[in-house]
């Protein structure tokens, strides 16, 4: 997104034309997000009382495998010059990305557990 990410944007621009479809597409979903702004806005919860979500631990953003896969795609970030290049550059990291380094909700949930909600490699 190239502007700032308010509530309703959220609402109108992914859960209302992404999220919700795709969710009403697979009967028993269960939907979740972490604690960012514009997801706990209350248009946002508003739009999602319509669905089956799982509330986020206030201090644990290790349960995203999201996040470990951002991380590992910064890490690989070669220095650009524009969006463009921004944009090419975070497309072919991801085509490349292999696999094995996305973790599965499974094990991201076990290593939150086994830190005691701490840091995980996740």
């Amino acid at each position: 997104m190239r502007e700032t990410l308010t509530g309703q944007r959220y609402v109108d621009d992914i859960l209302r034309l992404h999220v919700g479809p795709f969710l009403n597409g697979l009967p028993g979903a269960i939907f979740q997000q972490d604690n960012a702004r514009p997801h706990t806005a209350k248009v946002a919860q508003d739009f999602l009382r319509h669905f089956q979500t799982l509330a986020w631990p206030l201090r644990s953003p290790y349960l995203s495998p999201v996040e470990h896969v951002g991380d590992q795609l910064k890490r690989q970030m070669p220095s650009c010059h524009s969006v463009h290049d921004l944009e090419l550059a975070v497309q072919d990291l991801w085509a490349h990305l292999p696999q094995v380094s996305i973790r599965s909700m499974p094990d991201c949930v076990a290593a939150c557990i086994a830190a005691g909600g701490g840091p995980t490699r996740y």
